[in-house]
């Protein structure tokens, strides 16, 4: 919480709302979101405090402070977040407000004609006070918020999933409002048109999550079919990609299952058509185009076999197979396609503030993913080698691994190729510390500071990230969401079992054998360790990739988090250690890169031919 900026035994009146200025203040606002409407009201709060009239300025620091918290619909109990949490403090949360606060705002409420500030204002009375009237006053101002493409993304889609969720958990008190709710979204929906770029998306999955719109959902899943449709024509094929696969979801909806795999059909093709488009793109690339062909495959994986000969799914996963081959070897020669300049350590932290500040979101985001290049084995391993023939003494002696509760998890005789891989990890851990101290952590700062991401933006991306298997797409965006809000205890035991899968996925789709049968005829599948020793784990992942997830999460001379958090070793300061959030960071560098390579360089790709 900030510093004290009003008298806290001040107590306010109706009077000193009226007379503080605050629709002058929402008019000076150029656009309507939370946001800015905090900025405003911070800047008129600081303008009248410093001129002494007291009662006006804490007035509109009230306003600002309610205005400022991030709204978390999903959230029954805390729906309101800090937008800002950093080693010196937070921003303010409802628990901040006094009782005479709170008493300000239910006095006021209803005289306030501004949409955003009365929901706002209500829906805290309401979540402190559970009085009913305000809950009412809360979903009547926040379904008048308009259902537009440029309102949607500045808190829009937050306000009408809360006013949804309140209705839904009030129940048969709110009257109508629900149904009438719904009848507006759709309504909405059926005025879309393509111009409106994603709004019509956005809509059908407000209505999806919300188990809304049922009785429309054949027509709600051909329209989204007619849009993929103009987007293919006009090239557009991410577009296009994204309504195919949601009218997927409407036609299974509404019964007609055949119509819903036609659809998959499409969404698998339209990774081919961006794989082709790559290819013949003036600057070609197989590694993208590899990943293409890769999601294409996962996604015909979808369709049930029972489905999958009017498709003729198994041939062309064949041939499928047979492209992503070649391009696979072709790629071999390809450099990467995102890359970061080297950091100067003298001046790490500032220099990874700067490399995300001002930026918009997407590449604050690829900046912040690449801080760090992530380790190159060779390099280390030859340091190490050289370090051991500068001190040939040192691997004479026995080390000791000491892991939780005092226990030796390990032991490095020093003298074999075993102990050259304990020692690469312990130089490892070093570098890992370095990087979350000197570069995740201050960057990510910023990033929350200038940027409002939402547990939706990462589903998108993950979803979107060849690398992601098909069906862990939600909780991939939701262990990066909460790693992005600091939340490392969550993201960590989210991620930890994301990450076993994930090598498992990707190694079955290469005909690797993940299974072990034993004397008795029963096959289990192997755990992280095993995978991480089979020979063809580092064909699939590369020597880079694999030494990280091995080194992080399943050896015993590494942070170990896999087995450790297995066996309930870790507690909550080992979950929000470095190792912790550097784990979470790395699976954001996996899932953003893989992502930036297909989707961000395939959209570049597409704007030098127009031009």
């Amino acid at each position: 919480m900030p510093p004290d900026r009003y008298p806290k035994d001040m107590v306010l009146t109706a009077a000193d709302f009226a007379g503080c200025g605050w629709k002058e203040v929402l008019e000076s606002a150029e656009d309507k979101d939370y946001r800015l409407v905090h900025l405003a009201f911070s800047d008129a709060a600081k303008q009248a405090t410093d001129e002494g009239q007291q009662a006006h300025g804490k007035a509109l620091w009230l306003l600002a402070n309610a205005s400022s918290m991030m709204l978390s619909p999903d959230s029954v109990n805390e729906p309101f977040k800090p937008f800002l949490v950093s080693q010196n403090g937070r921003s303010p949360i409802p628990d901040d407000f006094s009782e005479t606060d709170i008493t300000f705002f239910a006095d006021i409420v209803e005289t306030i004609d501004d949409s955003w500030l009365k929901a706002r204002l209500a829906d805290l009375v309401w979540l402190i006070r559970r009085d009913f009237r305000f809950a009412l006053i809360a979903i009547d101002s926040y379904r008048t918020i308009p259902l537009d493409t440029e309102t949607w993304i500045r808190d829009g889609e937050q306000c009408w999933q809360r006013a949804i969720g309140l209705a839904r958990m009030l129940g048969v008190g709110v009257g109508h409002r629900l149904a009438e709710m719904e009848a507006s979204i759709f309504e909405v929906f059926e005025s879309v048109t393509k111009q409106d770029g994603f709004l019509g998306f956005w809509l059908a999955g407000l209505l999806k999550s919300q188990a809304l719109g049922r009785n429309h959902a054949t027509t709600i899943a051909t329209k989204l079919e007619t849009w993929a449709h103009e987007f293919e024509r006009d090239g557009e094929f991410h577009h296009a990609r994204e309504y195919f696969r949601v009218a997927a979801d409407w036609f299974k909806i509404s019964g007609d299952n055949a119509k819903s795999y036609t659809m998959t059909v499409e969404v698998a093709e339209g990774c081919v058509k961006q794989a082709e488009v790559r290819l013949s793109s003036d600057d070609p690339s197989h590694l993208v185009a590899a990943e293409f062909y890769e999601k294409a495959i996962q996604i015909y994986r979808t369709i049930p076999r029972s489905a999958r000969a009017i498709h003729r799914v198994d041939e062309r996963m064949a041939e499928l197979r047979t492209r992503l081959s070649e391009s696979g070897e072709k790629s071999l020669d390809e450099k990467e396609v995102v890359s970061t300049p080297s950091v100067d350590i003298s001046h790490i932290v500032e220099n990874a503030r700067k490399a995300v500040r001002g930026k918009e979101p997407v590449e604050a985001l690829k900046a912040f993913a690449n801080l760090y290049p992530g380790v190159n084995v060779k390099e280390l391993r030859k340091n190490v080698i050289e370090g051991r023939r500068s001190h040939p003494l040192a691997s004479l002696f026995l080390t000791k691994f000491i892991g939780s509760g005092g226990r030796t998890v390990a032991k490095d005789s020093g003298d074999d190729d075993k102990s050259v891989l304990s020692q690469m990890i312990r130089d490892y851990r070093i570098y890992v510390a370095v990087v979350v101290q000197g570069d995740i952590l201050p960057a990510q700062e910023i990033l929350l500071l200038e940027h409002r991401l939402r547990e939706a933006d990462f589903i998108h991306l993950a979803r979107q990230s060849p690398i992601v298997p098909i069906g862990r797409e939600i909780l991939f965006g939701k262990v990066l969401y909460a790693g992005y809000e600091r939340n490392f205890i969550t993201a960590l035991h989210l991620l930890v079992p994301q990450i076993e899968h994930l090598v498992r996925f990707h190694l079955k789709q290469a005909d690797v054998k993940t299974t072990t049968l034993d004397s008795n005829g029963i096959e289990t599948e192997n755990g992280l360790s095993a995978l991480m020793d089979l020979p063809e784990t580092e064909k699939v992942f590369g020597e880079n990739l694999s030494f990280e997830i091995k080194a992080l999460f399943c050896d015993s001379s590494g942070p170990n988090l896999r087995n450790n958090l297995a066996h309930g070793l870790l507690d909550d300061k080992a979950c929000q250690s470095v190792y912790a959030i550097y784990a979470w960071w790395f699976g954001l560098r996996l899932v953003f890169n893989t992502f930036w390579n297909t989707l961000r360089k395939d959209a570049e790709s597409n704007q030098g031919e127009e031009t």
